[in-house]
């Protein structure tokens, strides 16, 4: 039918009621996330899932899990995170949408298409919705020194002089080095 890996064939009679567990694998073909943190290409996702019969199509639950990766905003150290989201997604049958109006402003319903529901949308979705917009190591990681660059987790201590005020630098001219000291 597809190479796309999160089409998931339903295998379900129109009966409500009827339903079924499926436990699918996926490798990605592309990055899940954005470009601090993701999912890498190659890497795999897995998706636990009962799809179920539904008057007007098939409901779709269950859960996506994987690993993130990515690197702390503050002192930008490698992370490797596992997630685990939920889905929560209905598939109508394309004959129950006809009676449906559909307003400009909403976001077109996902269909069963010759018995198979794509997940690639709702996974999408969940799983970069989950990810922190700011990663970080740990929730109190000092970052690094705004001045050298300094990783401040080794050294908390860390400091610098304190820079001579602009307005007054000038004046360190008039000051010969014999008379610093």
């Amino acid at each position: 039918m597809t190479s796309n890996p999160f089409v998931i064939e339903t295998e379900l009679t129109r009966e409500p009621g009827d339903s079924r567990h499926v436990d699918v694998t996926v490798t990605l073909e592309e990055k899940l996330g954005t470009d601090v943190i993701a999912v890498p290409a190659g890497d795999v996702v897995e998706l636990s899932l009962l799809l179920e019969s539904v008057m007007d199509g098939v409901l779709v639950t269950g859960s996506v899990s994987g690993i993130v990766q990515g690197e702390c905003v503050r002192c930008l150290k490698p992370l490797s995170e596992p997630f685990d989201v939920q889905i929560t997604e209905l598939f109508a049958y394309p004959e129950t949408l006809e009676d449906q109006p559909q307003g400009e402003d909403d976001e077109p319903t996902p269909v069963v298409e010759e018995g198979a529901v794509d997940l690639t949308e709702a996974v999408v979705d969940a799983v970069v919705l989950e990810l922190p917009f700011n990663p970080v190591c740990e929730s109190d990681c000092p970052g690094l020194c705004s001045q050298c660059g300094f990783d401040m987790s080794q050294d908390p201590d860390h400091a610098h002089e304190a820079p001579i005020d602009p307005r007054w630098a000038a004046l360190s001219k008039l000051v010969g080095d014999d008379d610093r000291s």
